[in-house]
């Protein structure tokens, strides 16, 4: 390796540290703050780095909003998981992502109160959820209504847990959130419609 290019080497390791810094800063900010609320001046000192820094890599705030916001539901193939049990493995996933991720909630207080970060918490919603339930389900044609029944649930649980931090709701472990979940989850996706 030439002096040259390990310099461009070490240069492009400080950048990506510095990207990844100023993006854990973000999605901790968005999370704690909201988006209307946080500033590029305080992401940049929890970052501890010099705003300019951040605009430099990401321009805005809205255009780091984008970046912080990247979230993957990592949704698991469920078509080979026995159809009385996907509505509890679903909800089980969910639950297991949230919880070891910001990411999720700086989107989720910021769609309550931003047109952007709403329009995106849609996308990732169909673009996510939407074919595996398309998978799941005998009519695709009923697909996007019942990922949005199913969002319903798990927004809702997402919001009322890790933004509004509702007691009884902060006190379910795992197993009693799958329990309660899981068979309104299972129901949307079977095709049983309340009369």
């Amino acid at each position: 390796m030439t002096e040259a290019s390990s310099t461009e080497a070490a240069k492009a390791r400080r950048s990506d540290a510095t990207r990844a810094a100023i993006l854990t800063a973000a999605r901790e900010r968005f999370a704690a703050d909201g988006y209307e609320r946080a500033t590029i001046r305080a992401i940049a000192a929890d970052a501890n780095i010099d705003p300019s820094m951040v605009m430099r890599y990401y321009g805005n705030k809205e255009k780091l909003f984008a970046a912080a916001a990247e979230f993957d539901l990592r949704l698991p193939d469920l078509t080979g998981v026995p159809r009385d049990e996907i509505g509890a493995r679903l909800t089980g996933h969910l639950v297991d992502r949230w919880e070891h991720d910001d990411t999720l909630m700086a989107l989720l207080r910021a769609a309550v109160t931003n047109q952007a970060a709403a329009e995106r918490m849609r996308r990732l919603f169909a673009a996510q959820l939407g074919p595996v339930v398309t998978a799941l389900v005998a009519d695709p044609a009923e697909a996007p209504v019942r990922a949005g029944l199913i969002a319903t649930q798990a927004l809702g649980f997402a919001l009322t847990r890790y933004v509004l931090c509702l007691p009884p709701v902060v006190a379910l472990d795992r197993a009693a959130v799958v329990a309660w979940l899981g068979p309104t989850i299972q129901r949307y996706l079977a095709g049983e419609r309340a009369e």
